[in-house]
């Protein structure tokens, strides 16, 4: 990548990173003087009206919850692509994994990717097509949920929202053709599909994407009740319905690069507008929080994931002497 490109896009990650957090100072600063108050004044009366210990007891619950289901799709796509490993074995390299995603989720993964290669002299471009099988199941189990949503509560989503069946649509059909592409149906002169970083593709069929959905899943329906129950903990009344609606969404938004977590933080002002000030409070600490105590677990997990390592090596080393 040229140094003119890199430079592009982080300017295009600050103007994004800045315009979201002026939008959210107009908001926020117009709220705070309909109350007659400054705007450190006004966040301060939101953040002191939360219930911080119910909502930190049900954020700890979701995040160990879904550090047990994120494990097991991970451990699933292995033991279907690469080699039998046990569970057990992949927690402590997802949990450390997560002390690199603070900054990139796809970093994360990448992290994984060397751990495994390490710890149980897997190639390494395995586990990176592995990862990205991941990642593209991700995107598309998002975008049927978001679809899922829509259907169900499209009377109480924002306008925006009715593009979601056309994104739909153009979603189906690049899984289709993406599906036709590795059975070699379609654009069969191409040799991408044989590089060894896509071979977890080739050897996909429809059974591991519809797995993948299901053992996904029960982490969004989770994360779909917490954050209704959450919003009711910072004085926001919102129905099961429409967060199924508006997490996928979020999520995906949240997932991208840093700056586009600025555009998740900034989403929750958008959806809820007569809640601005619990609506950025929530936003702000909601995303922060899961992110950064996800990293905590990592660091528990760090010393056992060390540890593995190390006996791995000693293992493979002996063998080899």
């Amino acid at each position: 990548v040229s140094r003119s490109s890199k430079t592009l896009g982080r300017t295009i990650f600050l103007v994004i990173t800045a315009g979201c957090f002026t939008y959210l100072y107009y908001r926020l600063n117009g709220a705070a003087s309909r109350e007659g108050l400054s705007l450190v004044e006004y966040m301060t009366q939101v953040f002191s009206n939360v219930r911080w210990l119910p909502w930190l007891g049900l954020m700890m619950a979701y995040s160990g919850f879904y550090f047990l289901v994120d494990t097991l799709v991970v451990t699933r796509a292995l033991n279907w692509f690469v080699k039998p490993i046990r569970y057990q074995d992949i927690l402590p390299i997802r949990a450390s994994a997560y002390i690199i995603s603070i900054f990139n989720e796809q970093i994360g993964k990448g992290a994984m990717a060397f751990y495994l290669n390490k710890r149980d002299q897997v190639p390494g471009w395995e586990v990176a097509s592995v990862m990205l099988f991941v990642m593209f199941c991700e995107i598309f189990y998002l975008l049927v949920w978001a679809t899922i949503g829509f259907t169900l509560s499209r009377s109480s989503l924002p306008d925006a929202f009715s593009l979601i069946p056309y994104i739909a649509l153009a979603g189906a059909v690049v899984f289709i053709v993406w599906i036709l592409y590795f059975r070699g149906r379609v654009f069969s002169d191409n040799q991408l599909r044989n590089r060894k970083f896509v071979f977890a593709f080739k050897k996909a069929t429809l059974k591991h994407y519809g797995l993948f959905f299901l053992f996904r899943s029960p982490a969004l329906l989770a994360a779909v009740l917490v954050y209704t129950l959450a919003l009711t903990l910072f004085g926001v009344e919102a129905s099961f319905l429409s967060l199924l609606g508006y997490l996928p969404v979020v999520f995906f938004a949240a997932a991208a690069p840093t700056p586009m977590r600025a555009v998740a933080i900034t989403f929750w002002v958008i959806l809820f507008p007569e809640n601005e000030g619990q609506m950025a409070a929530f936003g702000l600490v909601q995303h922060n929080f899961f992110i950064l105590f996800n990293a905590l677990i990592g660091v528990v997990f760090w010393p056992r994931a060390l540890a593995s390592c190390r006996v791995r090596w000693r293992d493979s080393s002996a063998i080899a002497w």
